[in-house]
């Protein structure tokens, strides 16, 4: 253990050194070739910022991921298909940051995007009834074929539960994660260190140290964006950043041996408030994917606590949680699931018809 927990300290560290030098570089870049969000431009209601920020923050991240990954893991098909996707994720991100894609479009090209690493082998499975703990095997049914004189087979319910498993958390981190300053490469970041020390738990097995180094160089690259993403941020992490969050880390869940549980604990808080938000709005006859002031977040802020605060608060109850989550066995994930769906859906409410103070 000891050997590759000094490996995934290394590669954190270069991860994050990498994306805080690169980062103002990809300010300059943002600000010559035009993907400010500027306030003034943009009258969306969700639109909270008061100068113009650049866009773009996803591509220093991804520079740190890329070039730290190749150092420190071996290229085969799996990385491949990960970096594929995350790359494209990022073009993607750059085109929308200058031309505001139409949500739908970006909907599809994150289905494009998760098919990608799955397409190279990444898959589940088996997830754990976290009812009565059994193991539900998702291996079956198989199609399998001829290319090129090799049998390929695609196991159907496991490709298929990843995939809606990597949009979802895509979207989920984009929508919940993202809004305050600070706030998502925080989240991202103890996160990915949660998923780093749970795989740190099965370091006898082998096949588990590159996932130990991935999320360790994850956690790092969303660490040394922190400083310029902190209030008042130089630069945000953008469609592409938050995307490119939630589409590595819900493959770190699959890699460490399908602890899909273990995240969704951890990343309560967040994902609870995208799930509550986007019910709202369905219920409202509104669109789910497009933008508003309903997240919590924005209900904090409204009370009266400064974004410093709120990105403390997402970063304290991501830690907290994942602490917790790394503790519990599958019957015990769900419980807190359930209180914490409780306990943000409280908070929404009270935050909602909270009587203001007198003047």
């Amino acid at each position: 253990m000891d050997s590759i927990l000094e490996v995934a300290i290394l590669a954190g560290t270069i991860s994050s050194g990498i994306a805080f030098v690169l980062t103002p570089v990809v300010i300059r870049i943002a600000k010559k070739i035009g993907i400010v969000d500027d306030p003034r431009l943009k009258t969306h209601p969700k639109v909270i910022h008061t100068y113009p920020v650049p866009r773009g923050g996803g591509i220093a991240i991804f520079a740190a991921l890329l070039v730290s990954s190749l150092i420190f893991l071996d290229i085969d098909k799996h990385l491949l298909g990960i970096l594929l996707g995350g790359l494209f994720i990022v073009f993607i991100g750059i085109i929308d940051d200058k031309y505001d894609l139409n949500p739908y479009l970006r909907l599809f090209m994150q289905f494009v995007a998760a098919a990608i690493p799955i397409a190279s082998g990444i898959g589940i499975s088996f997830i754990t009834n976290p009812i009565s703990g059994g193991i539900i095997d998702l291996s079956h049914p198989r199609i399998s074929f001829d290319v090129f004189g090799e049998i390929r087979t695609i196991w159907i319910l496991s490709d298929i539960f990843a995939l809606f498993w990597i949009v979802t958390l895509m979207n989920f981190l984009n929508m919940g994660a993202k809004g305050i300053d600070g706030q998502l490469p925080g989240v991202v970041s103890i996160a990915a260190l949660t998923i780093a020390v749970l795989s740190l738990k099965f370091s006898a097995d082998i096949t588990q140290w590159p996932v130990i180094a991935l999320a360790a160089i994850t956690s790092g690259a969303y660490l040394g964006f922190l400083p310029w993403n902190l209030y008042p941020q130089k630069i945000m992490p953008s469609f592409s950043g938050s995307v490119l969050a939630g589409y590595l880390l819900a493959i770190l869940a699959i890699l460490s041996t399908a602890k899909v549980g273990t995240l969704v604990v951890a990343l309560g808080v967040p994902i609870i408030d995208t799930g509550y938000t986007i019910a709202r709005r369905i219920i409202s006859g509104k669109s789910p994917v497009w933008g508003d002031t309903g997240h919590l977040h924005h209900r904090l802020l409204n009370a009266g606590l400064t974004k410093r605060q709120i990105a403390l608060f997402y970063w304290l109850t991501t830690a907290f949680l994942g602490i917790l989550a790394l503790n519990l066995k599958s019957t015990f994930k769900l419980y807190t699931i359930v209180g914490t769906a409780a306990f943000v859906g409280g908070l929404i409410l009270w935050l909602t018809y909270r009587k203001s103070p007198r003047s």
